[in-house]
């Protein structure tokens, strides 16, 4: 049972830092990381991209809207498959990615030692 309530507190932990991450940034977490990944690759395919998430077809969908909404990332047309759309990054996702300091929205105390 120890490891169960271990596990509750690291979820409310990233709860209360997804809360403060979205407030500052204007995303939630899922969507940060998704510019994470579509900055290390020229372009990514929504199943690329939710796989490298580890999100549903559905929350992946969710996550690109979101970002295209907001203007950080675009759709293009595969050139091979016109049926495949890959993601990119804007000028405006770049920019917003270099903003991210999650240390400046307070990573709570049990996280830190998990991601260090």
């Amino acid at each position: 049972m120890t490891e169960l309530c271990k596990l509750r507190d690291v979820q409310r932990a990233m709860a209360q830092y997804e809360t403060a991450f979205e407030s500052k940034y204007g995303i939630c977490i899922n969507a940060g990381m998704a510019l994470c990944s579509l900055s290390s690759n020229d372009s990514l395919t929504s199943g690329q991209l939710g796989e490298s998430l580890g999100l549903s077809h559905s929350n992946t969908s969710k996550i690109i809207c979101a970002l295209e909404k907001k203007g950080y990332i675009r759709r293009d047309i595969g050139k091979r498959d016109k049926r495949q759309m890959n993601f990119s990054l804007t000028e405006e996702g770049d920019k917003l990615l270099e903003s991210i300091d999650c240390d400046s929205v307070g990573i709570p105390k049990i996280l830190t030692g998990l991601i260090q």
